[in-house]
């Protein structure tokens, strides 16, 4: 377990991290206060020296599956794409805390895939802490991993960290697999965890991230973790836990009491969703929609009150309508501008909180609900069916509007 100090100025301590992370996906980004984690923009202010602000919450972002060295048809520069996802954090408003990745750094293990991958990621000027993916363990069990990022970490490369009240756990689930492909923590690393806990209160926010997600997904394609449940029965103590996933290259989010599950987007290329093909693997898709499906995710933690909110963003924003133009809603002034919004079928809308409160957007018939949305982030859905669409804000009521589709 560690902490971190720059300048003599704790900015990762168990008290104060907390206020500090917001953002996960190809990216992500998450912010966390008082033990709830919550999406938030992925973009960061360039240049910049990072702000912490504990009015926002903690925030941090996730970067997952880049896949140096891959240069097939489903994507021929996962470099570009890395650094597009890299571009759109440090175009935020607000520095994120730190950067998470969730394995699959490299294509083949391969010396010059990892050195490339630290030099795109060194762009971000913010701490990084990584675990590895099958794909960074091709060689001698994850050698070239763990000369670089090793360091103050356990096994295979598992380890924790206390930011601001928020206890980080990284595990391992990729060295030696079995037929089938189902992730393995191991028994050593299990007991590591059990002992890592002990000492923490049962009100302290947990976040846990991996590669391979750690519920069952769809074991047939090795979609899950084999000791998976033995791990999350060490964490079912405590109030709020987050576990955050790469490896299939979409997003899927389950909530099982108080447990949120989420996987992330790629940044190097499509999955195809769970039994839909013959197998996994890279999917190719038109040229114009690579980058819409691949992204990054933004989270934020508030309070121990609220669950963790995440909302994915991709690297390009699919706004432009059938119509050819782009239908916005402004959240201002605790109303939805303008409050009724006609637009026709196969259009997309999207709603930016303008507000200095969060809000959300939740169909009254149930067909949509927006993560809830901090200052500037944005929320974007597309409308195939005609009819009338009311809405309004679950955490202000009196918020309402209407889409009309037609």
């Amino acid at each position: 377990m560690t902490t971190y100090k720059e300048d003599d100025r704790t900015l990762y301590d168990r008290r104060g991290f907390l206020h500090c992370m917001a953002w996960v996906g190809t990216a992500a980004v998450w912010t966390m206060a008082g033990g709830t984690l919550k999406g938030m923009p992925v973009e960061l202010g360039g240049g910049r020296e990072a702000k912490h602000s504990m009015a926002g919450g903690l925030r941090f972002a996730q970067i997952s599956d880049s896949h140096i060295g891959f240069d097939r048809p489903a994507n021929t520069d996962v470099t570009e794409t890395l650094r597009l996802a890299v571009a759109k954090i440090k175009a935020a408003p607000e520095l994120p805390a730190f950067v998470l990745h969730t394995g699959d750094l490299t294509h083949l293990s391969k010396a010059a895939e990892f050195d490339t991958l630290q030099q795109v990621m060194s762009d971000l000027a913010v701490p990084v802490f990584y675990v590895p993916g099958e794909h960074d363990v091709l060689d001698e069990s994850g050698k070239n991993y763990l000369q670089r990022f090793g360091k103050n970490t356990h096994g295979a490369g598992w380890h924790s960290f206390d930011v601001q009240g928020v206890h980080f756990i990284g595990l391992v689930n990729v060295v030696n697999l079995k037929a089938g492909g189902l992730g393995r923590l191991g028994h050593e690393q299990l007991d590591w965890l059990e002992n890592d806990v002990k000492h923490l209160k049962n009100s302290t926010p947990i976040v846990v991230f991996a590669h391979i997600p750690l519920w069952s997904v769809y074991p047939e394609w090795g979609w899950g973790t084999n000791d998976s449940a033995q791990a999350l029965s060490y964490l079912k103590r405590f109030g709020s836990v987050s576990v955050l996933n790469g490896h299939i290259h979409q997003v899927m989010q389950k909530v099982e009491g108080h447990v949120t599950f989420h996987t992330a987007m790629s940044t190097a290329f499509p999955q195809p969703a769970p039994g839909s093909a013959p197998s996994p693997g890279p999917m190719k898709v038109e040229a114009d929609r690579l980058r819409k499906v691949l992204g990054i995710a933004r989270m934020s933690f508030y309070d121990v009150n609220h669950p963790i909110a995440i909302t994915d963003m991709p690297l390009e924003d699919e706004t432009r309508t059938a119509d050819g133009r782009d239908h916005q809603i402004m959240i201002d002034n605790f109303s939805f501008a303008p409050h009724d919004t006609a637009v026709p079928i196969g259009a997309s809308v999207t709603w930016t909180n303008k507000d200095d409160v969060p809000h959300n957007v939740v169909s009254t018939g149930g067909q949509f609900r927006s993560p809830v949305l901090d200052t500037d982030e944005r929320f974007s859905r597309r409308f195939d069916a005609p009819g009338a669409y009311a809405y309004y804000c679950s955490l202000h009521p009196r918020m309402t509007g209407r889409v009309v589709v037609g």
